[in-house]
């Protein structure tokens, strides 16, 4: 059997990942940004009007 590695290079690798990068901060910011708008909200005050 006659297998060959193929070798990457820089730019392929760089682009590899610049993708992989990407896919993880959009993971992320998904899972992260609404704990972080729950955690920074103030719950509504309960016998005061609801327009401010």
């Amino acid at each position: 059997m006659n297998e060959e590695k193929k070798i990457l290079t820089r730019k392929e690798a760089i682009k590899k990942m610049g993708k992989y990068a990407a896919i993880t901060a959009v993971g992320t910011f998904s899972i992260l940004n609404p704990l972080k708008a729950q955690a920074d909200s103030t719950p509504p005050d309960p016998g005061g009007n609801p327009l401010g």
